[in-house]
């Protein structure tokens, strides 16, 4: 008789009985006894024979992370590991998070599946997945491969590096049908090996799974030309735009019979890492020997070739979908890959001088905080010196020492807030909190970017990092890797300074105006909001005057009524945003410092939807279908899924609302920009321009230009930008802003620290 576990955190009411639907008998344990908010090692107490259980069903990340390592219970619901373990999300998380249904309801199936014998463990066969480093025997499988009748193979490679310059190529991994699959190593690629592999994959169609990075690999080291691809990645990020689900070993363990087939490679790096004394961060996969090596890393090919077959299938049923990633994604990876290797121009020695004149900054602020009395009389009350960088000492200095009255706000463990928002609002009553938050914020530019750039360099002192396409829901570009160009510091121009244009160059950043509200003027059909446009007026002084009804010109406004103007451009981005009153009343406080009430900002709401009607039903309208549908789509065919909008907590479901109005003008406005600069790279390289795009922030463009083609650049950028896609004012084109300069700070660096 088949045996059968189940562990879960901690004693509960849950009735797993029911839940599993009474299809089998089970024993119950948990980890811990006593019920805790969180778990730590000191407090497990199970006392369980593993071996006396053919199955173990883990309820919840803190079972799972127990007994495999595993963290993401998501990620492993439903999912053999380990042979014996089979994880599965709590049950209790339905009641307030209805888009877990799907995976409950999957796990449980696959769950019963396994217990009842319906569902048998894959063992891998080592015939069908394997390494070749004879090149006779690669040649001979090359030509296999050349006359089998599938149109398509993947690809996959594994490298030392995540970025071409940084590493070498150890092998390819190559698929041209189901459960077969090779992994062929570098070292064993002649000329005439080359050769047959570019003729394989001009014939047929390439498959990979994250192209941006294999294409970045193969064609800077081997020289590889890919006519035509197709990359799973973002084939599943328009089945399901959720982050963190795209990976393939994540979609190898919900998608295919394999599930964790990397698990044996997993354990020996594990091992090797502990045995050898490296860190994890440390190693790098010339560590593995080949023979280990080669069955993954061949799977990882023949993974990605039924990932194919699978999604190829689920994205055609779609036409909305196969639009996008025809026409968006496919196009957006192969100009990001072009962006990613134009590399963002840093001057080093600029750099040097950012360090020390940060590092004195930093040293001159802490220096005058050290000559409060209160912080002195904390001091010797303490008997040690005052850390700014402790939050247990900065809560006593602020609370107790010098008697401020904390905001309310708590933190995880319930205690008294110190953290930025609060910070600033003690800053309005004593100078200590302005000075913490300087040390605070000059400390995170020097240590996260300014220490972090210099040896991440490539020799052309041109910094390669990452930018992401499959990274968000609202389907905004990302960046990550050796620096994350979306969280410059804005306030402080001293990293945008060290962007620097070489010599006879200069960088340009073009940046869309107000295009999110420019969106939603289009998609409402809101006359009044689409004339303000139309004025060519200054924007929110425009909307100011409307919706107060000031008498003066337009351009008068930002002298005449600066208070006035802050509360319109709030409730404007508040709106496309989804803020409320007391939201929108504490932006303007902050922005305006002069005092917005939830009152006042009430009123004024109110004033601004009597103007633009048609805006607010429109909202309305958009409001409905997504708790009627719990989807929507984009102009440009995004699909959202907003299926915590049926969630019986209130707060829950309006976050969803607020999520999907904001997707429906985010993405729009994002693709606008992603779509100009797509077409404007491919203008470049097709008329032989040496301008070079570097980089996508948020609403900008960023470019180093030759002097001489900087008008050119300009006009040809702008006219893609402005072109008609379907979200179009007629006689206002959405606006594009260009700035001219030496460094991406555009002399705001030399003016403050010159």
């Amino acid at each position: 008789m088949t045996k059968v576990a189940l562990i879960d955190k901690a004693p509960n009411r849950t009735d797993y009985v029911a839940h599993f639907k009474n299809e089998f008998k089970f024993d119950q344990y948990h980890l811990c006894s006593e019920q805790k908010a969180k778990i730590l090692k000191r407090d497990v107490d199970i006392e369980i024979d593993l071996d006396e259980y053919d199955w173990i069903i883990l309820v919840g990340s803190e079972a799972l992370q127990n007994f495999t390592r595993e963290k993401s219970i998501t990620e492993y619901s439903g999912k053999l590991l380990n042979d014996k373990y089979l994880p599965i999300i709590n049950p209790a998380m339905l009641a307030f998070k209805p888009e877990a249904r799907r995976t409950w309801d999957e796990s449980l199936e696959a769950v019963m599946g396994y217990i009842k014998g319906k569902i048998k463990p894959v063992q891998i066969d080592n015939k069908n997945f394997f390494g070749l480093t004879d090149p006779e025997e690669i040649r001979g499988w090359l030509v296999d491969a050349l006359e089998a009748p599938t149109g398509y193979i993947a690809c996959d490679c594994e490298t030392t590096g995540l970025f071409p310059r940084d590493g070498h190529v150890l092998g390819i991994s190559l698929a041209y049908c189901r459960d077969h699959g090779v992994y062929i190593l570098s070292d064993s690629i002649d000329e005439d090996i080359e050769y047959m592999m570019q003729e394989l994959f001009t014939k047929k169609k390439v498959i990979f799974h994250n192209a941006k990075f294999d294409l970045a690999m193969l064609e800077y080291h081997f020289g590889f030309k890919f006519p035509r691809i197709e990359d799973t990645m973002l084939m599943h990020y328009m089945l399901n735009e959720n982050p963190g689900t795209h990976g393939l070993k994540q979609l190898a363990l919900k998608h295919t019979k394999y599930g964790n087939y990397e698990r044996e490679l997993t354990d020996f790096i594990t091992g090797y890492c502990k045995r050898n004394g490296v860190l994890k961060a440390q190693f790098t996969w010339d560590m593995v020997p080949f023979d280990i090596m080669q069955v993954y890393a061949a799977m990882d090919a023949a993974v990605t070739f039924e990932l194919y077959e699978l999604m190829d299938e689920a994205i055609h049923k779609n036409l909305k979908l196969v639009k996008v990633y025809r026409n968006i994604l496919l196009p957006g990876m192969l100009f990001l890959k072009d962006c990613q290797d134009a590399g963002v121009p840093f001057d080093r020695k600029r750099l040097e001088i950012a360090q020390n004149l940060m590092e004195k900054e930093i040293q001159e602020a802490i220096d005058k905080l050290y000559e409060f009395p209160e912080v002195k009389t904390f001091e010797i009350a303490q008997g040690k010196e005052f850390n700014p960088n402790s939050t247990v000492q900065l809560r006593s200095l602020l609370f107790d020492s010098i008697g401020m009255t904390p905001t309310g706000k708590k933190t995880g463990t319930g205690q008294n807030s110190t953290d930025a928002e609060v910070l600033n609002k003690l800053a309005l009553e004593h100078a200590v909190p302005q000075l913490i938050l300087d040390i605070r914020q000059k400390s995170k530019i020097k240590n996260t970017y300014l220490d972090k750039i210099i040896p991440q360099l490539d020799r052309d002192s041109r910094l390669r990092t990452n930018f992401n396409l499959h990274s968000t829901t609202s389907g905004r570009l990302s960046s990550s890797g050796k620096l994350n160009m979306q969280q410059i510091p804005r306030d402080n121009p001293i990293v945008k300074g060290c962007i620097r244009a070489k010599e006879g160059n200069k960088i340009v950043a073009m940046d869309l105006t107000t295009a999110e509200v420019y969106v939603a003027a289009a998609l409402s059909g809101d006359k009044n909001l689409c004339d303000v446009f139309k004025s060519g007026g200054n924007f929110h002084s425009s909307i100011a005057k409307l919706v107060f009804r000031l008498a003066c010109e337009v351009e008068e406004v930002g002298d005449l009524y600066p208070f006035e103007r802050q509360a319109a451009k709030a409730v404007t981005f508040g709106i496309m945003y989804g803020a409320g009153p007391h939201k929108i009343s504490q932006q303007v406080t902050k922005d305006s410092g002069s005092e917005f009430t939830v009152q006042e900002a009430k009123g004024v709401i109110t004033q601004y939807f009597n103007q633009f009607n048609r805006l607010r039903n429109w909202l309305d309208e958009q409001k409905e279908y997504i708790e009627a549908n719990a989807f929507l789509y984009s102009t440009f065919g995004r699909k959202r899924r907003l299926e915590n909008v049926k969630s019986d907590d209130k707060g829950i479901s309006a976050h969803e609302v607020r999520s999907g109005i904001n997707f429906l003008v985010q993405s729009v406005a994002s693709d606008i920009n992603l779509l100009g600069a797509i077409d404007m790279n491919n203008y470049i390289k097709e008329n032989g321009l040496k301008s070079k795009i570097f980089a996508l922030v948020h609403d900008s463009i960023l470019a180093e230009c030759p002097e001489h083609e900087i008008d050119a650049y300009s006009i040809k950028l702008k006219e893609f930008i402005q072109k008609d896609r379907g979200i179009y004012i007629n006689g206002a084109p959405v606006g594009c802003d260009f700035e001219v300069g030496d460094d991406y700070s555009f002399g705001k660096f030399e003016k403050l620290y010159a």
